[in-house]
């Protein structure tokens, strides 16, 4: 790993995708994990899961009061189901094939939720988005998008603290999961470390965008983000 090089690509991808999330709830994982993984596949996905760690506490220091706690749990739950399974699929499935099933799965239900007038927020429903959220996160290092799509129609305030909480509890999880079935060697852990400046300068940046999606322009928003996650996993995987 070159230092100059990681910290100048894989700095900059850490920047822009701490702004996105820093101002819609998710995002990181989407910029970043593509680059790092094209130019470092050795670093994945313990890097981007470090940064997915770190990145979170930052939002829950401004909108801890924010968070939907009784939902998350379900949720927490579903993921509970899913890592181990995500940490499985990291050692049987080829990562080009579960890329593209996992961005093909992101399409299907950003396509189902945008056209409806009410998206279903309940028991069955987060711990079925939790259960497919820790797989895919485990797994690419991409996980938000499940979740998010429950509560595209929730305050920005609340989408994000509400995602941050999730992501800090999910990521410890595939953290652990990963490290004890051996496969988050050192090296991926401090690449991540690297990149934290990089994350800390964008979400501070990420303060005008945020006012200006609160302002009523927020959904749109975390449906552009979730839906260029899963084509950026298909095109990545297929070219």
């Amino acid at each position: 790993m070159p230092p100059f090089e990681f910290l100048l690509f894989g700095g900059l991808a850490a920047l822009v995708g701490a702004i996105v999330q820093g101002s819609v709830g998710l995002g990181v994982g989407l910029v970043a994990t593509p680059i790092v993984t094209m130019l470092y596949p050795s670093l994945m996905p313990g890097a981007i899961l470090v940064v997915a760690l770190v990145l979170p506490l930052a939002t829950l220091a401004q909108e801890v009061g924010h968070v939907d706690s009784r939902g998350l749990a379900w949720a927490f739950g579903g993921r509970l189901a899913g890592t181990p399974f995500g940490v499985w699929l990291v050692a049987a499935v080829p990562t080009r094939v579960l890329s593209i099933v996992i961005g093909v799965i992101v399409l299907a239900a950003l396509a189902v939720t945008a056209r409806s007038a009410d998206v279903p927020r309940n028991r069955r429903t987060l711990a079925a988005a939790g259960v497919v959220s820790g797989t895919t996160g485990t797994a690419s290092g991409i996980g938000g998008p499940p979740i998010a799509l429950l509560y595209q129609r929730e305050s920005g305030p609340r989408v994000r603290a509400t995602l941050a909480l999730y992501f800090v509890g999910g990521t410890l999880l595939s953290l652990t999961v990963l490290g004890v079935a051996g496969h988050l060697p050192a090296r991926q852990v401090v690449a991540g470390l690297l990149l934290l400046p990089f994350v800390f300068a964008g979400f501070l940046a990420a303060g005008p965008l945020r006012r200006y999606l609160d302002a009523g322009r927020l959904r749109l928003a975390l449906l552009l983000v979730v839906g260029t996650s899963a084509v950026v996993l298909i095109v990545r995987n297929l070219i």
